[in-house]
């Protein structure tokens, strides 16, 4: 699966994209759960409460079912001004 970061997000990790094949994920919480486990700065910017998550371009919640087709997207909350 492609696992896209955006914003602060993609700053703090310095990472933009990146393709995971791990078959035994299967919801978006495992994918995040494993990319925390990677240490700092991932567990810190992976754990904030104001994450949002998208699939295959539509928001969604860490519950959502993903397989290693999908493109999932991890972005700060939008602010406008």
């Amino acid at each position: 699966m492609k696992v896209l970061f955006f914003a602060s997000l993609k700053e703090q990790l310095n990472c933009g994209e990146l393709e995971v094949n791990e078959p035994t994920i299967s919801t978006v919480q495992e994918l995040k759960e494993q990319l925390a486990n990677r240490g700092e700065p991932w567990a810190s910017a992976l754990n904030s409460t104001k994450l949002l998550v998208a699939v295959n371009q539509e928001v969604t919640d860490f519950s959502a079912p993903i397989s290693n087709d999908d493109d999932i997207a991890f972005f700060p909350p939008v602010t406008g001004g």
